[in-house]
């Protein structure tokens, strides 16, 4: 797997974490070439100078699918990745700069709108070859946070050329409403 040395090739990687978040990976990437040439390469630097007219425009395109927050989180993350190559120098030097896991999966989900904690942060993270000392495995990450994501399965299985263990299927959450005393309901 080659990782990003760019960029627009980052928020390549970013972008299409959030568009997929909530749908088939296999119908963002049908649409994906659509997003590549909507978003003009996803230039970070071109994208941080969109305004809500552009944003509107993007949400319109009938190559695209309309979600209006996606393509505001989009323009956000633009303007969060110019920031860190200002301030560190260049996106591989704050990936690098993480001496945990857990800080990193924290830095990545407070700059970058819709990804998360869990699997945002990881794919971003595994494909970005940004490696802490203690990186979790796939197995170990499913374990971790009750995610079985098949597209990461996949991705590091073929990345790694091996067989991938861990769960299959995503672990049941327990609920955190109450019950209702008198009809037992939630």
């Amino acid at each position: 797997m080659l990782h990003p040395n760019v960029p627009a090739e980052y928020l390549n990687i970013i972008s299409r974490a959030v568009f997929s978040a909530g749908l088939s990976w296999a119908f963002v990437d049908g649409k994906w070439d659509g997003f590549e040439a909507a978003f003009e390469g996803f230039n970070p630097t071109r994208i941080a100078a969109y305004d809500d007219a552009a944003i509107d425009r993007l949400t319109a395109d009938p190559r695209l699918y309309a979600s209006r927050k996606k393509m505001a989180a989009t323009v956000e993350n633009a303007k969060a990745l110019v920031a860190i190559e200002r301030e560190f120098g260049t996106i591989r030097a704050w990936l690098e700069s993480f001496k945990t896991y857990v800080e990193a999966t924290r830095d990545v989900s407070k700059r970058f709108k819709y990804l998360s904690k869990t699997f945002g942060a990881y794919y971003f993270l595994y494909i970005s070859g940004a490696r802490t000392p203690d990186f979790p495995s796939f197995e170990q990450w499913s374990e971790q946070t009750g995610e079985a994501h098949p597209r990461m399965r996949e991705l590091v299985a073929a990345n790694e050329g091996r067989d991938v263990g861990g769960p299959r299927t995503k672990k049941a959450q327990p609920s955190s409403r109450k019950s209702s005393p008198r009809t037992g309901a939630h």
